[in-house]
This record gives structure tokens, C-alpha cells and sequence, in this order.
């Protein structure tokens, strides 16, 4: 069968390469072609634009590549019809997925045209905010897999719209990973030139815009923990000269690719809000998640009164309770930074706390593999008459909407 899958990011880039590889796995003749990155490229197939053409964040960078991304947006709308996949599988990026998924939903009720079933991968964060998008899912989207439990009631109770839970990508990886990863804390630290003091980590997000917005407070913070080395882990997308921008020459070390090591030898992490945060809380480092936003009083009002979460971190998001401390919008300041991990040092109350909390967010996610079990879902679906696929939708999600 023919698969195209569109992602926009590197999160993206690394989820749908997992998805494409159990794809193959299941259907030898599968071909791939994307809007993807390197990862993605690595499984086969053909890359029709770089994610790194259109990952931008915030309202002026969007405005200022807007030409860049509704020719990214056009172009993959002429070469999904071109090509005629039997599926289009969207990996997370809402703002382009969505508007590729409308258009669809379009093309598919047009007389004489071929459905092309559209999945969404990894489905989009409505409940936080835009949740009058849910009617775009719909309308257009024929199957919603999710990878974070809280979401089956947001869809399947408040909207009434059958989901699959997955399972989490991320608890498999880092899984993954801990069970072949046996490089010692001495042996890593010699292979980067570190010294033998504890690891303070900063994971400042995989962004421009949030790594200029964070990374500064979040190293005079951390300059104040004589006793430990800062360690930085470095975006993939981001390249040596910008840091050594925003850096100005600040004593940190850093790591390229190596993220996942870093924190294993980790004793403390300041994590800008993302998947990171769930990644330091699988691998036990106490953290302090950090967001720094511009009209931070204008952005806690809307956050008290027109977003429809408590958090902003996955790991609270999926506890149900304030596990990690969030500074963002007012509460970010470097003297907050620095009073919070204080708080959570060795020996501490607080440290002890967290952890608990981490084993109980990992217990949430259960231990599906999310790839593994998408990919058996999506080819179950695909080889069924096509005119009956949305009648089999899950009335349940969880355990039972995975044994479909």
C-alpha cells in the first residue's frame, strides 16, 4: 500500500519513522512518501519537503515565513492528489494537519474521486485550547489515535468521538533505551569532557524562539549551583552557531544527540514545557519545568479563564495533580527557578515526592507500544471494504479499543 504522513517537527520526524518502520513490518510492499525529516528518511521512501521549512513557532515567525508555509501547505495538497495513497496518516503538527485534513475532507466528497482515508497520528492538543476544532476531527478525520490516556474522555465522553489509546511513544523509547544502555556515569563524562561533579541538565527546547526565550534565565539560575556542572542538551534542528549566540560565553557544557544520556547521569533538569518534560520525569530527574512568555499578566488571565487545563506540562497533564512546579507567564523569574530546584536537591522532601509522582504517571501510560500497535490498527483497518471502516470505530478506548 502507499502511505503518506505528514510531520512537521522533529518530535514528528522521530514518531512517524517508528510508525513507518512497524508499517513495513506489517506490509512488505509499503511505500512511503512525506513531509518529514532525517529519521523518517533513514525508514525509505520519499521526502517531499524538510520539517525544518516549516517548524515555526509564534505569531511573528509564522508572519514572516507565512509565503514559505502556504507554499509547503499547496504543494502538499497537488502531490497527495498526484500520488492517489490508499491513506494519509497526519503525525501531531495541528495548524498544518488540520488544514491538509479540511481539504481532504473536501476532496473525498467530491463526485468521482477516490477516498483517501485520513488517520491522525498522534492526535492534536484540542483540550487545551481551539477545542471547537474537534468538529474539524469530525468532519474529515476517519480514524484518532492518541497517545495520552487523559484524552479518552475529552474525546470519546465530552464529544462523543470514538478514539484508540496507544499507548505513549515516549515511555516506549526511553524503555527502550534504559534496557541497552549501560555506559557508565564516569565513562559518559569523559566521552564529553565533563567533570565529576552532579549533572544540572537544561533541556531549553527545540525551537529558536523558546531556546532565545529561556535559555538565558535558565542558566543564571542554574550559575548558582557552584557544587554542580550545567550541562546543555542541544535541538537537533538547531545549529552550534545560534547557541553560541544566545550563550555569550556562559560556563555550560553541551551535548548534541545525546539527550537521552544526559539524562541518565542526570541529577537535576530545568525543562522548557514539551515532551521533554515527560522524558526527564521517565528517566526519575527531578525537574523544574520552566516557560517564559511575552505579556506574561495578560497570558495567566487567559490561562485562568479561557484555557481549559490546570497545566501545561505533560507530566501533571497526565498525574491529574501538580507533580512538577510550572513557571511560566508570571511564576518565571530567575529567583523562582533557582527557590524550586533548591527544593528538590538531594535529601529533600520534595525530591522524594516527585519521584513518586513520576512512578505514578508511568503507571498512566501503561506499557503498550504505541507505533507497534497504531501500525496494527491502521493496516486492520486498511484491509477491510472501505465503505464499512467507519462503522468499526471503537465505542470503548483504552485495553479494549486496541484488541480491535
Amino acid at each position: 500500500m502507499k502511505y503518506y504522513l505528514i510531520a512537521g517537527e522533529a518530535s514528528g520526524d522521530l514518531h512517524a519513522s517508528r510508525l513507518m518502520q512497524q508499517l513495513k513490518e506489517g506490509d512488505t510492499e509499503a511505500q512511503f512518501r512525506f513531509f518529514g525529516g532525517d529519521k523518517m528518511l533513514a525508514v525509505g521512501g520519499t521526502c517531499v519537503r524538510h520539517y525544518k521549512q516549516l517548524a515555526y513557532m509564534g505569531f511573528v515567525p509564522v508572519l514572516l515565513h507565512l509565503p514559505q508555509i502556504l507554499s509547503g501547505m499547496k504543494l502538499c495538497r497537488e502531490d497527495i492528489v498526484k500520488w492517489q495513497p490508499d491513506v494519509v496518516i497526519l503525525v501531531d503538527y495541528a495548524g498544518f494537519n488540520l488544514a491538509i485534513a479540511r481539504f481532504l475532507g473536501k476532496y473525498n466528497h467530491q463526485p468521482g474521486h477516490r477516498k483517501i482515508p485520513v488517520y491522525y497520528y498522534i492526535s492534536p492538543k484540542l483540550w487545551a485550547w481551539k477545542e471547537w476544532r474537534v468538529k474539524t476531527i469530525r468532519r474529515n478525520v476517519d480514524e484518532l489515535f492518541s497517545i495520552l490516556p487523559f484524552e479518552k474522555d475529552f474525546y470519546q465522553k465530552k464529544h462523543r468521538y470514538p478514539i484508540y489509546y496507544v499507548g505513549n511513544p515516549t515511555k516506549e523509547e526511553v524503555d527502550s533505551f534504559k534496557a541497552s544502555y549501560s555506559e557508565s556515569a564516569e565513562a559518559f563524562r569523559e566521552r564529553n569532557g565533563l567533570s565529576s561533579k552532579p549533572i544540572l541538565a537544561l533541556l531549553a527546547g527545540s525551537r529558536k524562539q523558546e531556546i532565545k526565550d529561556n535559555l538565558p534565565a535558565m542558566l543564571e539560575a542554574s550559575a548558582r549551583f557552584k557544587d554542580y556542572q550545567v550541562v546543555l542538551a542541544c535541538a537537533p534542528s538547531v545549529d552550534d552557531a545560534y547557541y553560541d549566540r544566545v550563550l555569550q560565553g556562559a560556563e555550560v557544557s553541551r551535548v548534541r544527540g545525546l539527550t537521552y544520556e544526559l539524562l541518565s547521569h542526570s541529577a537535576l533538569a530545568l525543562v522548557t514545557s514539551g515532551t521533554a518534560t515527560l522524558e526527564t520525569a521517565l528517566f526519575g530527574v527531578p525537574q523544574v519545568v520552566c516557560y517564559r512568555v511575552p505579556m506574561p499578566k495578560f497570558m495567566r488571565f487567559g490561562f485562568n479563564h479561557f484555557i481549559h487545563v490546570k497545566y501545561i506540562s505533560l507530566v501533571n497533564l497526565i498525574a491529574g495533580r501538580e507533580v512538577v512546579p510550572e513557571l511560566f507567564a508570571d511564576r518565571f523569574s530567575v529567583y523562582e527557578i533557582t527557590n524550586q530546584l533548591y527544593r528538590i536537591l538531594p535529601g529533600t522532601p520534595q525530591r522524594e515526592k516527585m519521584l513518586e509522582g513520576y512512578r505514578l504517571v508511568a503507571q498512566q501510560l501503561g506499557t503498550k507500544v504505541a507505533p507497534r500497535q497504531a501500525a496494527h490498527i491502521m493496516l486492520d483497518l486498511l484491509s477491510r471494504p472501505r465503505q464499512t471502516a467507519a462503522a468499526d470505530k471503537p465505542t470503548n478506548t483504552g485495553e479494549d479499543a486496541v484488541q480491535n
